[in-house]
This record gives structure tokens, sequence and C-alpha cells, in this order.
């Protein structure tokens, strides 16, 4: 079968790729020339595509910012065609400057005078146009990222960017003699590339975000800052750390990230003369947390999406369903609230790594059914300048991301406002999610023990709490530790903090040494009209891989990784840390967990005790997928030695599961023998006598010299336990 697609790119051309369906790359053709898909020319943030698949049959997709926000982002059509990249002295250095005109507002109006025509157009309009910019930039930046009702601040500050940018690409010549600078133009780019970002935060739409790394990498790649005597280095650095946290999100880590990284410590170094010994010292503990962070997400860590990805999961209209007689309300995850905090954790920014993986946890990979069968890869990085098809592609067919606010060390009055507004906000047939990781050790008075840690709030003007204390009884209530704060009232969420908030629809994940806590009576059977349902981590942490303790913790939350990244959680639990598993094997063992998380599903739509709190949790996949892994890593914890009927190490939840899928069941005890004979670690584990192994041939098992030493080592009382009938031989 042969598809065409017709394609209108960001700068106005039409181009045709063909496909010869499913084994030939695609063909783009210009004109008379065929060309493959990484000519420059291609940039497919606007694209407008028609795929043929005969002629009769002909399907529009779009790849711009998604079905929430399409309509009103329309590109400019007009002033574009003369961004051509030649490539060769002086030329290149001005037209390889011209970047397409933002597609996040409108086509703004023309200006009195006659702008595009060069009529009356005086360079005056563009430095007073870039005075208004900026000041509108300003407002956008100071405004709260949560709430789904879009400020006006963020049109008027799109609107004034889009005719900045259009103005320097129409008046490039007229400009240049005025004055303007090429650190000028790469500071608007990157402004743009800003509230693209900001925009994502909001929005959730990975679009946005994809739109963001263009007009970064754009002014990384001609260079826009580096003959800059004018540009402050803590200015430059701020550029590059902000271009890293997106490409991060966005995964380009085989060149993008260690470029970055390179980029921000070569200029600290070149710099250090110029800054002052405390901002040296603030920027110096920056690269140390880039280090820490990268070393944290690993390329092991990267071997699949985080996201919600068909190459790896499954459509959701394969996905096994409750029967119809049970009744359903259709619930979906719509919001969420993301909020991690531990005393010298791995973070970058405002971003620690927990929350890292959880945010990318919850939203779809874009390309979606177009990864099916299309040779998709996680590591491909090949649509920097130009596209990925099988990555940039959006699907049209996905549902929008939830939305996601992001709070690092937040005031508990900060915290229960944005908490506030979110469920005041959430739609009819939404859920909420609440994810929570931090530390259950405070002071006797709710207040740091270091009293030198100090926090800037952006938010403190919403802190009204008084540092008083209400009650004795606190002092002895388990309670979630937010940070460090020496008069801004308490510093811990406690469990019946949460009830007024219950009224809607709230999926809970505590991960905490003491989510114990909100099992108890304290929230559990005193909701206000909705049953709450929880993830609780076990108050305990194995002391394999460096999971032991909350002050260092190197890798993450071990917890958290198995609701994100359950294959590498449990790799590491075993004492493998994926060093020495290629590519297939990795896929071969995915396969194997997909298997046995497709036979939890099916066990617990198929059972007749299941809550109806879980019923709703199953028909969103996002949240179903959250609910399997916890199943996986209750199971493994369960069943591994070390932590084998030790409640401290047990994960919970509540309301609780059927007992079909009880930690210690055969089915359970089964799906983990699948996994861990794959690694040759079954020996790690205590597996009842009658537990029913599950058929594989010996040339799939991956065990390894390095990785049963490995077992060895974390394990040296594991000799063979009387009541395991299964030897590495038989499998």
């Amino acid at each position: 079968m042969s598809f065409q697609l017709s394609i209108t790119d960001k700068l106005g051309f039409k181009q045709k790729l063909t496909k010869s369906w499913p084994h030939s790359p695609w063909v783009c053709r210009v004109g008379s020339s065929e060309l493959g898909v990484a000519h420059p020319v291609l940039s497919l943030g606007w694209a407008r595509m028609e795929w043929r698949t005969g002629p009769s049959t002909r399907r529009t997709i779009s790849s711009g910012a998604g079905k929430r926000n399409r309509e009103s982002r329309r590109p400019p059509r007009d002033g574009d065609g003369d961004d051509d990249e030649t490539g060769a002295g002086e030329e290149a250095s001005k037209e390889g400057d011209r970047l397409a005109t933002p597609m996040a507002a409108p086509p703004p109006q023309q200006p009195q005078g006659g702008q595009g025509a060069g009529g009356g157009w005086a360079p005056e309009q563009f430095w007073s146009l870039l005075d208004k910019a900026d000041r509108r930039f300003a407002r956008v930046r100071d405004l709260p990222l949560f709430g789904r009702h879009e400020p006006d601040a963020f049109g008027k500050a799109f609107r004034a960017y889009t005719q900045l940018w259009r103005m320097q690409q129409e008046h490039r010549h007229r400009l240049l003699d005025a004055g303007l600078r090429r650190w000028q133009v790469g500071e608007i780019a990157a402004r743009i590339a800003h509230l693209y970002y900001a925009q994502y935060q909001r929005t959730a739409d990975t679009a946005l975000l994809s739109e963001a790394f263009v007009f970064y990498h754009a002014v990384l790649d001609r260079a826009y800052f580096l003959d800059a005597d004018h540009l402050a280095p803590a200015k430059h650095l701020r550029f590059l750390a902000r271009f890293l946290l997106v490409a991060l999100l966005l995964s380009r880590r085989s060149d993008t990230v260690p470029r970055l990284a390179a980029d921000i410590r070569a200029l600290l170094d070149d710099s250090k003369k110029t800054f002052q010994e405390a901002e040296y010292k603030e920027w110096k503990h920056v690269v140390q947390e880039i280090a820490r962070f990268l070393r944290a997400d690993s390329a092991f860590m990267n071997m699949r999406p985080l996201r919600y990805s068909y190459a790896f999961d499954p459509p959701p209209d394969t996905l096994p369903t409750v029967p119809p007689t049970i009744k359903k309300r259709g619930l979906i995850l719509s919001d969420s609230l993301l909020c991690s905090y531990y005393h010298n954790e791995v973070k970058f920014t405002d971003v620690t790594i927990d929350v890292f993986r959880m945010l990318q946890c919850l939203e779809w990979e874009p390309c979606g059914s177009f990864a099916l069968n299309n040779g998709y890869s996680a590591h491909d990085e090949s649509g920097q300048n130009q596209p990925n098809l099988l990555k940039d592609l959006r699907d049209a067919a996905l549902p929008p991301n939830p939305l996601k606010t992001v709070l690092y060390r937040p005031s508990v009055t900060h915290f229960l406002t944005v908490l506030a507004t979110k469920c005041e906000e959430l739609p009819s047939n939404g859920m909420m999610l609440i994810y929570l990781s931090a530390s259950g050790e405070v002071g006797p008075s709710g207040f740091c023990p270091d009293t030198s840690e100090k926090i800037v709030n952006s938010f403190s003007k919403f802190d009204i709490s008084s540092s008083s204390r209400t009650s004795s009884n606190e002092d002895n209530e388990p309670c979630l530790w937010l940070g460090c704060r020496e008069t801004e009232g308490s510093n811990c969420v406690y469990p019946c903090d949460l009830i007024p908030f219950t009224r809607r629809p709230l999926f809970l994940v505590i991960d905490s040494s003491v989510s114990y806590a909100f099992k108890a009576a304290s929230i559990h059977g005193a909701e206000r009209g909705e049953t709450i349902a929880m993830l609780l981590s076990p108050s305990s942490r194995s002391s394999n891989a460096g999971f032991s303790g909350d002050s260092t913790r190197h890798s993450g939350s071990q917890f958290t990784m198995f609701l994100t990244a359950p294959l590498q959680a449990f790799c590491f639990l075993i004492g493998n840390n994926g060093t020495d598993i290629d590519k297939d094997a990795y896929n071969k063992a995915e396969e194997l967990l997909s298997m046995s998380l497709n036979e939890w599903a099916t066990t617990l739509v198929a059972s007749s005790s299941l809550h109806p709190v879980w019923v709703e949790v199953l028909g969103d996949p996002l949240l179903r997928r959250l609910l399997l892994r916890f199943i996986f890593c209750r199971a493994t914890h369960s069943l591994f030695k070390l932590t084998h009927h030790k409640a401290e190490f047990l994960p919970t939840c509540m309301p609780p599961l059927p007992e079909s899928v009880d930690a210690e069941s055969m089915l359970s005890q089964s799906c983990v023998m699948r996994v861990a004979s794959f690694f040759g670690a079954a020996n790690q584990f205590s597996f009842a006598e009658l537990t029913t192994w599950p058929d594989a041939d010996a040339e799939d098992a991956f065990v390894t010299n390095s990785s049963s030493s490995a077992n060895k080592e974390a394990e040296p009382e594991t000799a063979r336990d009387p009541n395991t009938t299964h030897s590495s031989t038989s499998f």
C-alpha cells in the first residue's frame, strides 16, 4: 500500500511525502527533487497534512497544538516566504536567523501605517513594540501556573511577540542598520520559547513543549548569544538551564542534553571571574544538581518512554473492560497536583526526580497509534532541526493530557489554595490525582531542624497562616513535611487536611515513611461524599540499590519508580543496574511484564467484589496503568525474600482490592515468577510449591554472569529455599 502526505510547513512551502507501507522510508518531494525527511525545510509545528491511501481516500492531520488549542493557534500565512536557508557566507548568517512566526497567537492585525508593505514603517515602531512586549512578558512571568481559565495576559504576550517576530523578519535589513543585534533577536526567540513552556505548564499540551524546543534549539544552533558582549553570563546560563529542562522532558538524551550540560559547565568556568562569590557558588550548585539528575535519569531509565506509548502499552480500545451490568460513571483523569520534597533529594531547578517521572507518566506519547509497526525508537533524536515523523506527528485520536500543577516546597496554605482551586474547576466527569512524596520526620514544632535553610516562595502572598500551634495533639500526629519555614506557619500536611476535598473524586498517591497515617480512620471512612482511592508506599525501603533512607536518595523513590518505570525498579531491586541489558532483552522483558499486567487487569474486571472506585479507575488508561503497576510492586515486595512477610516493606491501597490479585495469590506469584526468571533472579523470591510456573523456552532466559554475581552480592544468604521448587535450569 502506498501513502502520500501533502504538507504545508511553517514556512509556507507545500511538499509531498510518499511511503510504501510499512517498510520503505518516507520520501519528500519538493518540486522535481526527492529528499529524505531530514531536509531542513520541513518543520512540523504547523504542518497540515493530507494522508492519501488511494485515489479517493484522503485524511487530514494537524500536528499543531492539539485539539484543545488548535482553533486559537493559527499561524500567520503572510510574510514567511522569504525565510530561505542558504548555509553559506553572510546570507547564511542573515537568512539562517529567521524562524517561523510563533503559532501560539492568532494572526495580528496590521498596525496603522502599513508595516507589511513597508510604506509608512519606521524602526521606531519595532523598538516601541519591543518595550510593550517586554512589559507583557513580565506580567505573564508573575502569573500562577494553575487554573483552567487562561489569563488574558497570555494571549496579549503571544500577540505582541508574534508581531515583533514578523516585523524583524520583514524588515531585517533596515533593523540591522538601525542597531538591531543578533543577541536581541535571540532574546526574542528565547522569550517565545519560554512562553510556549509556560503555556505547556498550564495546559499539559506536549505540542507546546515541542515548539519551545524548536525556538530554544534555534537560538543555540545559530549562536545568537555567542558574541553577545552585553549579555550577562547569568542570563545566558538561565537560557541554557531552561532549554535543558525542556530537552529532558522531551527525552532528547542522546545529543541535546549532554551538549547543554557541557555548555553550562564550560560557560560557568569561563565566566568565573565575572561572578560574585555567592552567585558563582549558586551556579556551581546548579551544575552539581544537573550532574546528579543525569546520573539518576540514566540511559537505562530511558529505555522506553515514561509516557503512555502505544509501542509498549496496549491501545485503550483493546483493554479489557468491566461487564456492562456494572454501573459506571465514566470518570476520567482531568487534573493532577504533584508535590515532592526531601532534604538533599535529586532535582533540577524546582523539578525533583520523582515529580519528573510522575509528570511524564501522566501524559500520552504524542505519536499515539502512529508508533505501532513503524519502527518507533525512544532514542531517535533526528527531529531537532528537522521532524521525526513518528515522534512529531500528533495522533488526533488521543485524549488531551490531564492538567498538571507542580509544587516544590510550598507553604501549606499555598498547597491548599491550589488544591481548592483545582477541585473547584474540576469537570463533572473528572477525577483529581494528588501525588505527595515527602518525609514524615519533623521537628517538635513542625519547623525545619536546620533553620539556616531558606525558601524563596513566589506565592508567599497566599500564606495567611499563623506560626502558633492550634493543638498540642498535632505534635504526635503523623504528617508530611513539605519543607523548612521559620515564620510562615506549619510545614506539614496532615491527612485530615484533605478531607474537605473528598467531595470530589480523588486519586491519592502517597510516597512517604508515614503513608500509613492516610490509611487510618482519619481520612478513610471520613470522606465527605466520594470514596478516595489511595496508593500508599511502604513505610520502609529496601536497602538494595541505594533505596534506603530519605536524605540521600541517588535514584529517586523506589515506590514512585515502580509506578512510573516498573521494569527498571524491579531490576534495581534484584541488584541489576541495567548496564548489561540491551534493547532486545529489554523489549522482551517489557513483553513479559505487559503480559503479567494484562492478566491482573483481566482478573480485576471480572471480579464481582471490585469496589466501585476501582471500577472508575480502570476506566481511565492512565490511572489503570498506575493501579496495575502498584499490584506488581506489592506482589514483588511481598515475595522478595529480604522483605517477605514484613509489613513495613509492603505498599498498601484503600479500598482493598479483590483477593484474586492479592500479593501472594497464585496469579501474582506466577506473574512475578515470569519476570524474575527472565533475569535469572527467581532464587531471590519465595514462591509457593504449588505455583504454576510460566512456560518459556530456555533460550529466552536472560542470565548473565554480571547479573548472577550482582544477585549473590545483594543477597549472600539466599541459598535455595527448601520451599521453592523452581531452579534456573528448569526455565
